[in-house]
This record gives structure tokens, C-alpha cells and sequence, in this order.
């Protein structure tokens, strides 16, 4: 009925690091968010960081990002 893997307990060190990794995740998709929607509001120079390498950046985060899911998906199986 269970699979005996998957009922195990992780050990403190597992779960710290797995919840280390969502944290990051929440932290890199919030940046990329901020970066590409408010870079006004924190003041980016418009003439060292133009809009389209804005919005690049946070694309790039946000693929980033869901590698790190993918990857946390694919450890804790």
C-alpha cells in the first residue's frame, strides 16, 4: 500500500536543504518579478540596464527557477 521509500522520514539535513531550495525558488521568481515589472521603483538606471535586458534577466531567473523545481522534484522521489 505505502511504498516503503517514501514513508521514511528525511533526516534534519534533508529537509533543511529542501526547504533552502523552495526558499531560493520563491527568492528568484520574486526577483525576476521585481526586476521586470518595478525596476523603476528601485531605481535601475534606464540607460545601463534598458527595459528589454530587464525583462531578459528575469526570464533567465525564472527558467532558472524552474530548473531548481524540476530538480527538487526530481530528489525527492
Amino acid at each position: 500500500m505505502f511504498n516503503s521509500d517514501s514513508s521514511k522520514q528525511k533526516s534534519p539535513q534533508q529537509r533543511f536543504l529542501l526547504i533552502l531550495g523552495v526558499a531560493m525558488i520563491i527568492l528568484f521568481c520574486t526577483l525576476a518579478v521585481v526586476v521586470a515589472f518595478f525596476g523603476d521603483l528601485i531605481n535601475l538606471d534606464p540607460l545601463k540596464f534598458p527595459q528589454e535586458y530587464r525583462v531578459a534577466f528575469a526570464v533567465v531567473l525564472m527558467i532558472y527557477a524552474a530548473i531548481r523545481f524540476f530538480r527538487i522534484l526530481r530528489d525527492n522521489r
